[in-house]
């Protein structure tokens, strides 16, 4: 880390950051997991950092969120969260683009997309709706599962509120938009979560996502287990987020985890991103509440999984 400063603003520990890696580097790297020895830094307690430019690089602040309302959004995810997935490509280490040869890991989407996973594209070949898709839809877990949906909702409108408060003039842009369409998570600047259990990513940068917003992230933990601090190796910093901890950051920026290690084979990080999918909202803005009834509806039957998940709190 090229730390230019440190000084402490309101309570806060403020650091300036420089790159230590050079942009062509990194590039090289994309793909491959963070060594610890590329994090000089790791930050366990309130701070913010900016890079030189004096650009918001993250925030973070601990123990925000209520226990009761992430007990409660714990409870109601992860069975669904806890299912394989091989979609998330070039996050996972991949270096294949045949979505057949990526890694298996938990990774999950909640809320609204612009796309469909490739087993909804083979059934959307003989669906009678299939010429009715717009480009935004509710995932499968909104459909198959509303009451465990609605359950969810509470906590992310708490993040959301965090968002406002820490990061005002990104979420007020992201806001704005979120308003404009019906396809998003009630009452908040987010359309789309998604959930990783257990999931090391390697180094990348978001895409897909409201280039005007800031990301969110959030973790839930399940017995114990060490590392998998979310961090920027660029800039040499990472940031051990735990139950109740809000961080803000940019993930236009690289950044991947540090390797977990279970202390049980019980046990469960499950993150929890909350974002504007921009196609989602380019797609259905100033569309009325009636356009995501029939969509949903478009593509229910896409939606629902063979195996349902047992109803557990």
């Amino acid at each position: 880390m090229v730390l230019i400063k440190k000084e402490i603003i309101r309570g806060i520990p403020t650091y300036y950051v420089d790159k230590n890696i050079t942009d062509e580097k990194m590039n090289e790297l994309k793909n491959t997991f963070v060594k610890p020895s590329q994090i000089d830094l790791i930050i366990n307690d309130d701070a913010d950092v900016y890079t030189t430019d004096e650009k918001l690089l993250l925030r973070f602040r601990k123990n925000k969120l209520s226990k009761s309302k992430t007990t409660t959004f714990y409870d109601n995810v992860i069975n669904y969260a806890s299912i394989v997935t091989s979609n998330r490509g070039s996050a996972s280490g991949s270096e294949y683009m045949d979505v057949a040869k990526n890694p298996k890991i938990m990774t999950n989407i909640i809320g609204y997309f612009d796309k469909f996973s490739p087993k909804q594209k083979m059934k959307m070949r003989t669906s009678k709706n299939k010429n009715k898709f717009i480009g935004a839809r509710p995932c499968r877990f909104n459909i198959t599962y509303p009451e465990k949906y609605k359950n969810l909702i509470p906590l992310i409108q708490e993040i959301d509120s965090y968002y406002k408060k820490y990061v005002p003039a990104s979420y007020k842009k992201q806001y704005d938009k979120a308003k404009q369409t019906y396809f998003r998570i009630p009452k908040t600047s987010f359309t789309t979560i998604t959930t990783n259990v257990n999931f090391q990513t390697s180094i990348h940068r978001d895409r897909g996502d409201d280039v005007e917003g800031f990301g969110n992230l959030v973790v839930i933990e399940s017995g114990e287990y060490t590392g998998a601090e979310t961090c920027f190796p660029q800039y040499g910093v990472g940031v051990n987020v735990r139950t109740g901890d809000v961080l803000f950051m940019d993930v236009h920026q690289w950044h991947g985890n540090l390797p977990i290690k279970l202390k049980t084979k019980e046990a469960k990080r499950l993150s929890i991103v909350c974002y504007l999918r921009h196609k989602v909202w380019e797609n259905t803005k100033g569309k009325p509440k009636s356009f995501l009834i029939e969509q949903t509806k478009n593509v229910s039957d896409l939606a629902i999984p063979k195996k349902t998940l047992k109803n557990k709190k």
